[in-house]
């Protein structure tokens, strides 16, 4: 569905991406996992050009959409939940999600969706009219999933969603993201808790410095001795 080509991104003298290729296939849930700094968020927002490319190529469903504006990706089925939620903090629960149909027509289908979106939260739908800023940190996470879901993406792509959360939150997202992935959204998702990122993930690439380092599947990478004492804080040898 989606396949980056030797992506480069620059920032004033500093090279943040370096010649990064990978693919996400369709209806799959795949995994960047990294070090702070490793060019995983860099990645997402030049796919939806935030970011502009010095090099390298985008292609979604086939087509070259290294250049599009945002609005043009966004309409073809890709959408980001960035980091840090970017909620409108002065709008309610509901005005939120309406924005996230913003270039929909589809009025009967966009009703539809609330209901869709209230059925994986219900939290939002007994906070519907709630100024979004009063919401919890969780809550927030939850409109924000929720707001890219009215858009009705085929690629779903997440940013570190668990940042900040508690534990219990966090058990409830994860399990949100499989249950969006198996209703047919693919899924490119980026996580500091690569532990649970790898368990959720058909595929998972490495990224250090501008780079993917390494590939494989879930769980293959959760397997591997190296992946493990560097980002899972544990080896086979112990604990």
């Amino acid at each position: 569905m989606l396949e980056i080509k030797n992506l480069s991104v620059n920032y004033g003298g500093i090279k943040a991406l370096k010649d990064v290729s990978f693919n996400v296939e369709q209806k799959k849930i795949v995994t960047l996992i990294g070090a702070n700094g490793a060019g995983k968020s860099t990645t997402l927002r030049t796919i939806v050009s935030l970011v502009k490319p010095a090099g390298g190529q985008i292609l979604f469903e086939g087509e070259d959409i290294t250049n599009l504006p945002t609005r043009e990706i966004v309409a073809r089925g890709i959408v980001l939940v960035p980091e840090g939620r970017r909620i409108f903090p002065n709008l309610t629960v509901l005005e939120n999600l309406k924005l996230g149909a913003y270039l929909r027509k589809d009025k009967e289908k966009i009703l539809k969706d609330y209901d869709y979106v209230f059925d994986l939260f219900p939290r939002l739908k007994e906070r519907s009219w709630q100024m979004a800023g009063t919401l919890s940190g969780g809550e927030q996470q939850m409109l924000a999933v929720g707001r890219a879901l009215m858009a009705r993406p085929k690629l779903i792509m997440m940013d570190e969603p668990s940042l900040g959360l508690a534990p219990l939150i966090v058990k409830d997202i994860f399990h949100i993201i499989s249950q969006i992935n198996e209703q047919g959204v693919t899924v490119l998702l980026i996580e500091q808790n690569a532990n649970a990122a790898l368990k959720l993930a058909d595929t998972g690439y490495v990224m250090e410095v501008g780079r993917i380092s390494m590939q494989g599947t879930g769980k293959e990478l959760l397997q591997n001795e190296e992946i493990r004492s560097a980002y899972l804080g544990k080896s086979k040898k112990g604990n």
